[in-house]
């Protein structure tokens, strides 16, 4: 059986942000689903949980008349033997009212007038729900990238995560690679292009990785672009990057790019 999240809380506490890194973890994510039709969700789940083993459902004011419905919706959940919990991401009234002015989005209930007053009405519909919550966060002092790390480490923990590493060889002459996050420029080394018995191959060739590796700057270049990865990877992973590009070029893409992408490789 899937484990289950129940997402809530007020508009402008960070809910986006929060199932963005459910979804980074793995959970299948469904916002706002009617609260009477969770039982039916349930059994779709059970029917397949081969493939789905976490979800996490988004339940606000953008229920509207759905939403009375949600407490005994919840109540019902905790009766039934689920790996179950809530929960709900609160803010003060000042920090809601400063990020909705500051972004200039309106609020869902202020109706085109007090944003404080929406946000009042929005507190008095969801205490059903926060009364019945497993865990608050208050998010009134962490900034988006605060918040993703601490559900992260709240949540994630248990979920296996690695950053996938792309190493690419291109040609200058041809363009850069758009998905490129970190571009190196190899052609300071010599071109085996230049080389008569060797322009017909490519990196791939035992002939031509030999001549790029036996240049005498090729083995400081590895070490320390292997270095700066070493520490780079840990640090992207941390803020919740997925995947990572390295793109290495030369003139053509043929010759000394592909031969140092094979080397880097194998490091």
């Amino acid at each position: 059986m899937a484990s289950f999240m129940i997402l809530s809380g007020v508009s402008g506490s960070g809910k986006t942000t929060a199932i963005r890194v459910f979804e980074d973890l793995g959970y299948f994510c469904v916002d706002n689903l009617p609260p009477n039709l969770i039982p039916t969700f349930i059994e779709l789940c059970a029917d397949s949980q081969k493939t789905i083993s976490r979800v996490a459902l988004v339940m606000d004011v953008r229920e509207g008349v759905f939403l009375e419905f949600a407490p005994k919706a919840i109540k019902d959940l905790k009766k039934r033997d689920l790996d179950f919990q809530i929960l709900f991401l609160e803010s003060s009234d000042e920090v809601l009212l400063r990020r909705y002015q500051e972004t200039r989005r309106q609020h869902p209930l202020s109706g085109g007038g007090s944003i404080l007053g929406g946000i009042k009405r929005e507190r008095e519909m969801l205490r059903p729900i926060k009364e019945l919550t497993d865990q608050i966060i208050d998010t009134s002092t962490f900034n988006i990238h605060q918040l993703r790390e601490i559900l992260i480490d709240m949540y994630g923990k248990s979920v296996p995560r690695k950053l996938i590493l792309n190493l690419l060889s291109f040609g200058f002459k041809h363009g850069f690679p758009q998905d490129a996050d970190i571009v190196m420029d190899v052609r300071f080394l010599p071109n085996p292009h230049y080389v008569e018995e060797l322009k017909g191959m490519t990196g791939l060739d035992k002939e031509v990785a030999e001549f790029v590796r036996n240049q005498n700057d090729t083995g400081m270049f590895i070490e320390k672009l292997v270095d700066i990865l070493c520490f780079l990877i840990p640090m992207y992973e941390k803020e919740g990057k997925s995947y990572l590009t390295v793109a290495l070029g030369c003139t053509g893409g043929v010759h000394r790019s592909i031969a140092l992408v094979e080397e880097l490789a194998e490091r």
